[in-house]
């Protein structure tokens, strides 16, 4: 595989050098945007077979290698067996072990089951969310250099009207997917970068889509949306099969990594038979990310590193206050998975959209990476980079008496007013919601929970609905206060 990867590599250098030479009247970024060339194809991995996997007896020891946000937890439910079991096989493993370390060789006991899907991985997970592989990414720079039609789109985007470029990095950055992901869906599926001709009849249904998100944005919008749902219902052990419109089901092969299977999920609902299997394969999404972006497995594939846990955060306002718990897990940005997000609301004479004198304060120490509408960035690693470490989204703080970009935060430092601005709000509140390397983490998660003062989330039937739990005591839309004594003040 090595020496497959390291001509892919010089090949994509070859490619590099040559357009330079072709173009040295420029100083702009060159990047790849051609057809894969029969050498890197034949480089490439072979797709394995369907239910290529032997039929294991039960509990069956097979090799594994820790991926990047591997748990005890995720790994009993997609072999089979339990977190007890695999610590009884791996006795070097700590029993108090949260993310297990990338690269670890482990024996996985497994209990089979039928229909399991393909093997082939499409990309890691690190190049699906905006972490650290975007970084030095230049989306402007990128369009620039290609030859077709999207670079000169400009089109409504939440209000504003926006280039390619800017939407692009827009949703990038809000959804917290990597841009490079996004161009190279939008290649695969309609050559929009390649093509200088434009179709405007075709751009209702930009990527496939024929709902109620018509046109360029909000079909970029919608796929946003939709891949985080499905990378964060699998890592969230919430869906391992793959439903056919033919009505067959497959079971979601259980070495597979989030971010292949949100693009099998995603490319089943606009693809079928013959054509979806290229899709996932390797002469499908892959060639086309490989041809403008070089090998996606040769670069650092950690995103949620061995051990990792959360910092100490407190509650987002004053001891001795009160204020209500208005919001269980829901989703972090958008409407669907992952429900990273929890809500709070100060007092308040009256419900609704009304000002507030009241703060939410920072939960650590932190630097400001980043404001906008209704949104503070809290970035606790403090090299001011969303895209790295620990980082906690505010959303709904108004514009007056917020802090700014670049403002140097400790714990409990005023952040800015909840209000309604930013997204969609009936109240004055605030939204928060926790990010690790650019990857969500859901609030409720077994392994990682959003711990705010000791105040854990725990998950309803329904976004919202859920649970603070600090002990014995659970509040739900409840009032409460964060005294030191730490009491719901409505028990």
């Amino acid at each position: 595989m090595k020496i497959f990867r390291n001509i892919l590599i010089i090949a994509s250098l070859l490619i590099l050098f040559s357009l330079t030479v072709l173009s040295c009247q420029t100083e702009r970024p060159q990047y790849i945007v051609s057809q894969v060339s029969e050498e890197t194809l034949e480089a490439l991995p072979s797709a394995t077979p369907y239910n290529e996997r032997q039929v294991y007896e039960p509990g069956t020891l097979v090799d594994y290698i820790a991926q990047s946000g591997d748990s005890l937890e995720l790994l009993a439910w997609r072999f089979g067996s339990s977190r007890r079991e695999i610590l009884f096989h791996n006795p070097d493993i700590p029993k108090d072990i949260t993310t297990l370390p990338p690269g670890y060789p482990m024996k996985m006991p497994i209990y089979y089951k039928p229909f399991w899907g393909t093997s082939y991985q499409i990309i890691p997970d690190a190049v699906f969310v905006n972490g650290p592989d975007a970084i030095g990414f230049d989306t402007k720079a990128f369009l620039k250099s290609t030859p077709g039609w999207f670079k000169h789109y400009r089109g409504p985007v939440d209000d504003q009207s926006m280039s390619a470029a800017e939407m692009i990095d827009h949703y990038a950055m809000n959804y917290s997917l990597n841009p490079k992901l996004l161009l190279a869906l939008i290649e695969h599926q309609t050559g929009a970068l390649s093509n200088p001709q434009r179709d405007k009849a075709s751009e209702e249904a930009f990527l496939g889509f024929q709902n109620q998100h018509k046109g360029v944005s909000l079909q970029v919008s919608f796929v946003a949306n939709l891949l985080n749902d499905y990378f964060y219902r699998y890592f969230n052990m919430e869906l391992g099969a793959v439903h056919y419109k033919d009505g067959t089901m497959e079971n979601v092969d259980p070495w597979q990594n989030s971010a292949t299977v949100a693009l099998q999920l995603y490319f089943n609902d606009i693809y079928e038979g013959e054509i979806y299997k290229r899709a996932i394969g390797p002469d499908g999404f892959v060639r086309t990310f490989m041809g403008m972006f070089g090998d996606p497995w040769a670069r650092d594939l950690t995103v949620l590193p061995g051990s990792l846990t959360q910092p100490e955060m407190r509650l987002p306002f004053q001891k001795n206050t009160v204020w209500a718990y208005t919001g269980g897990p829901h989703s972090g940005w958008g409407t669907g998975k992952p429900w990273a997000a929890v809500d709070f609301a100060p007092p308040l004479a009256t419900q609704g959209c009304v000002k507030t004198e009241q703060f939410a304060l920072a939960v650590a120490d932190g630097v400001v990476a980043r404001t906008g509408p209704g949104v503070v960035m809290l970035d606790l690693d403090g090299d001011g980079d969303e895209r790295t470490g620990w980082v906690v989204l505010y959303l709904h703080i108004a514009e007056e008496g917020r802090v700014k970009e670049g403002d140097v935060l400790k714990l409990g430092d005023r952040v800015g007013h909840p209000s309604c601005e930013g997204g969609r709000s009936t109240g004055t509140h605030v939204h928060l919601a926790r990010k690790y390397n650019g990857q969500w983490i859901p609030a409720a998660s077994e392994v990682l929970p959003f711990n705010l003062s000791g105040w854990i989330p725990v998950e309803g039937e329904r976004a919202y609905e859920g649970w603070l739990k600090l002990g014995d005591m659970l509040v739900r839309a409840s009032v409460f206060s964060d005294a030191e004594s730490m009491i719901p003040a409505d028990r």
